[in-house]
């Protein structure tokens, strides 16, 4: 799609960031939750509902991969019976999970299959994942999709689940400008991002895309004086299986969280009566090197467009952070990198 001018962005509310040629608001829709039936299901003619809930209300982007399931094609229909004025970007994503050879015809054929099945002329952006670190083509397919973009088929690079030494040597290999983006886990709770890859944006003038900022749905009012649920609950998502595991394995316990979500009501009641993922989400906007937070929506079944749009209009205050804080210093929030691994690495 043609890029965005600034004069031509959501309404004054809701807060942008320039993202190559395009101007996006710093909240996007993640279509994750269509790659699989474990989420719940609705109709396709919900799911284009939802979609058209959240453009009239500025969520203009979303995120979508090859890999989930039909999103891609879901919105490309979606999109197509647009009017033209009305200005939608698709993120979606090429991921490398087994070793190739990146020919130009290989990678041409990758790119060619997303706007096949997005119906378009070209891809907006572009994210890439390559599995296997250790297998260094992945420099070479990001040159071919250089390449490529150059040929207008694609109209912006980003990473996804690229760590902080990858994204350096990718960003200092392909040149400024290149890539505009990587998509990788960060909330309150996997502050990962903050040691090393925020300096590695600083330098690169990139954007991070963030997902799991509200752990699965856990960082909200309904799980405030919850007890801790088990994990093999057929009542949990797929998302929440994951989150939970971090929460009560890696970075604390339930006890502990309880805290963090009682300390967070109280914060968006200094706000003004704030939802608990408001704060947390507006947390992670608050750091210079994010772009947006991509929030997963199950479009027909759970969605909270009117909610999310609260997040702007104010910035957390240095007592807020304080408060937050003292809350995180008791966990092993900022030890994740050396549990986990870099950004990504719960991925290999």
């Amino acid at each position: 799609m043609a890029p965005i001018s600034e004069s031509s962005a959501p309404s004054t509310r809701t807060e942008t960031f320039r993202l190559g040629p395009f101007i996006t608001p710093r909240l996007w829709t993640g279509l994750w939750q269509l790659s699989s039936n474990a989420w719940g299901s609705a109709s396709v003619a919900k799911i284009r509902q939802g979609m058209a809930r959240h453009v009239e209300q500025g969520y203009i982007a979303f995120g979508i991969a090859d890999h989930y399931g039909s999103a891609e094609i879901i919105f490309g229909q979606f999109r197509g019976k647009l009017p033209p004025s009305t200005q939608v970007i698709g993120a979606t994503k090429w991921c490398v999970f087994k070793r190739i050879n990146p020919s130009r015809s290989v990678v041409l054929a990758a790119v060619q299959e997303r706007v096949e099945r997005m119906g378009t002329t070209s891809v907006d952006l572009l994210q890439f994942h390559w599995q296997d670190y250790s297998d260094k083509n992945y420099l070479a397919a990001l040159h071919v999709l250089q390449e490529i973009k150059t040929e207008g088929l694609i109209s912006a690079i980003g990473l996804c689940n690229f760590d902080a030494i990858r994204t350096d040597e990718i960003c200092t290999e392909l040149g400024p400008g290149v890539i505009v983006s990587n998509q990788v886990q960060f909330s309150i709770i996997d502050t990962r991002p903050l040691h090393g890859m925020a300096d590695v944006c600083e330098k690169h003038g990139l954007k991070l895309l963030t997902y799991g900022t509200l752990c699965g749905g856990f960082l909200a009012d309904n799980w405030l004086g919850q007890p801790e649920p088990d994990l093999y609950s057929g009542n949990l998502t797929p998302s929440q299986r994951k989150y939970l595991d971090m929460i009560v394995k890696a970075w604390g316990n339930w006890d502990l969280f309880q805290m963090l979500l009682s300390t967070l009501r109280v914060i968006g009641d200094r706000h003004g009566g704030l939802s608990i993922a408001n704060i947390a989400t507006r947390w992670v906007l608050d750091h210079p090197f994010v772009g947006a937070v991509i929030i997963g929506a199950r479009l027909g079944l759970s969605e909270h467009p009117d909610d999310n749009q609260r997040v702007f209009g104010f910035n957390l205050t240095e007592q807020d952070n304080s408060d937050i804080e003292a809350v995180v210093v008791h966990s092993n929030g900022r030890k994740l990198i050396t549990i986990i691994g870099d950004c990504g690495a719960e991925y290999r």
